[in-house]
């Protein structure tokens, strides 16, 4: 459940579970500027128009770029951890510019621990 509070100059966001004491406490203070929402409806992304419009737009270099920021790596510290590529490389990979070998993409699989089949 979602608590939201908007008055001109404050806004209060609760997320979590809420106890009855806080909510009757919101109520009495901000009366009908108190939203309540329940969220505990989910939507799986993988079935939206969104995301398909995402899947299609997507590389093997821009799944290696996303992944190698997503683990805090720069791409000299991932060409060193692939055995000494230059940045260069790392770049073009990622720039689609030059592919990404089978060879290549399993030694990215197991470095960003994700499948194989993101890079190729």
């Amino acid at each position: 459940m979602q608590v939201h509070v908007k008055t001109p100059l404050i806004k209060i966001d609760i997320n979590g579970e809420i106890s009855k004491k806080h909510l009757s406490l919101l109520k009495k203070e901000y009366g009908d500027n108190l939203q309540l929402i329940d969220d505990d409806e989910y939507i799986d992304v993988f079935t939206t128009d969104w995301y398909k419009s995402i899947e299609k737009q997507m590389t093997p270099g821009k799944n290696l770029k996303i992944y190698r920021i997503n683990r805090g790596l720069t791409q000299i510290q991932l060409g060193e951890l692939l055995g000494g590529i230059p940045k260069q490389h790392i770049s073009n990979m990622e720039n689609d510019k030059r592919p990404i070998s089978l060879k290549m993409a399993k030694k990215l699989s197991k470095i960003l621990k994700t499948s194989v089949e993101r890079f190729i």
